[in-house]
């Protein structure tokens, strides 16, 4: 019966997607219950005249949207049920089918006959909610768009870049509750892009007082972005001449560096330890700094005597160790993808959430030193940043 009611439902999708009746589909009630994946919504759209299916995937902290054709609609509901949800619900133009699993993976399945009419929404990003306006005018002075507003053809890559860290960064603030002003430091700050964009979204979204410092080390890239600070009226937004080591805040909640080469990520890291952030977000680049260490060790393996391989191999050991020790001081941590590599192949977010529970250090240094001995590591950077030794 769970079989024939679960093929049953699935025909009735393949029909609905081929008829173009298909109005929506709803997947809920995850199998499991630690599983970051909550819902998935598919609904039809049609983009440059091809009628395709946006699945929006539901996370606990984020969503995510993908365009399928019907034959990857049918293949991503068989891998989805009832491995993953144990609820689904076809609206189509004429009916409603609810399926249902049991915990004891027994499938029923319900139909219900549409009394009103329905239309399908074709459209596409009708709904996608903007955290950041590109007609704001400091976005034009920056450089990416023109003087109406839009966002110029050779800024798209990076404007999608972020909206992308905007949108991952409204996830990881929900959570956290702040009294009064929120101080945020943005290590290696660059030309600004994500500072504004995370300064707009915590202002005009959130309308929460910050105290934003954007900390860069090149003197007249921080004239001139104070100099469009002050043209653009923004309030609690600064840049600082300083390099990320030297840089000590007063008082700081959340800590963000993007892109800070090699060992300057570790230094960003410890600041915010030190500081005692309620959140660490970080893109690193340039993983040399263990490499090295590798390298000099002489210890290699099946893959590592492999030059490319090597490269990965560092770059994953390095932000494996950083997230460790941000769990050594209370963080939980999540290392996750930032954007996809058509865009940057720096895509790699290490986030750190104070959590205050209590930790079981001598088992996370037991995890550090057996990495460091299994690849000839004498030491990570952010060790000697924090005063430490594994």
């Amino acid at each position: 019966m769970q079989e024939d009611n679960l093929e049953k439902f699935k025909s009735r999708v393949e029909e609905a997607a081929l008829q173009n009746t298909l109005v929506k589909m709803t997947l809920s009630k995850p199998k499991a219950k630690q599983d970051e994946l909550r819902n998935v919504y598919v609904k039809p759209v049609l983009i440059k005249d091809k009628r395709l299916f946006a699945f929006t995937y539901r996370y606990e902290r984020r969503d995510e949207v993908k365009n399928h054709d019907a034959a990857q609609l049918m293949e991503l509901l068989g891998e989805l049920l009832p491995a993953r949800f144990r609820n689904a619900v076809l609206f189509t133009l004429s009916e409603d089918c609810t399926l249902s699993v049991s915990s004891k993976g027994k499938a029923s399945l319900q139909t219900k006959k549409v009394q009103e009419s329905r239309e399908q929404d074709l459209s596409h990003d009708k709904q996608k909610k903007r955290l950041i306006d590109p007609a704001n005018p400091w976005w034009y002075q920056l450089g990416l768009t023109t003087r109406e507003g839009k966002v110029t053809a050779d800024m798209q890559h990076k404007f999608k870049q972020i909206c992308k860290y905007t949108e991952i960064v409204e996830g990881l603030l929900k959570p956290l509750r702040f009294n009064g002003v929120v101080h945020i430091a943005d290590m290696g700050a660059g030309k600004g892009y994500l500072t504004f964009a995370l300064h707009e979204y915590l202002t005009q979204n959130l309308h929460l007082d910050v105290d934003m410092k954007g900390v860069e080390s090149r003197p007249d890239l921080v004239l001139k972005i104070n100099e469009i600070i002050k043209t653009s009226n923004l309030k609690g937004l600064e840049f600082v001449e300083s390099s990320i080591e030297a840089y000590l805040p007063e008082k700081l909640d959340v800590l963000i560096a993007l892109h800070a080469c090699n060992t300057a990520t570790d230094d960003a890291v410890a600041s915010g330890v030190r500081s005692g952030a309620q959140l660490i977000v970080c893109a690193p680049c340039c993983h040399k700094q263990i490499r090295q260490e590798m390298e000099k060790s002489g210890l290699t393996n099946s893959i590592t005597q492999y030059g490319i391989f090597m490269e990965r191999q560092a770059v994953m050991i390095t932000d494996a160790i950083r997230a460790l020790i941000l769990e050594y001081f209370g963080y939980k941590t999540q290392i996750m993808e930032f954007i996809e590599t058509e865009h940057t192949p720096k895509n790699v977010l290490l986030v750190g959430r104070k959590v205050g529970k209590a930790v079981d250090t001598s088992d996370i240094a037991e995890k550090i030193s057996r990495l460091k001995r299994e690849y000839g590591i004498g030491r990570h950077y952010l060790e000697s940043a924090l005063g430490l030794e594994f």
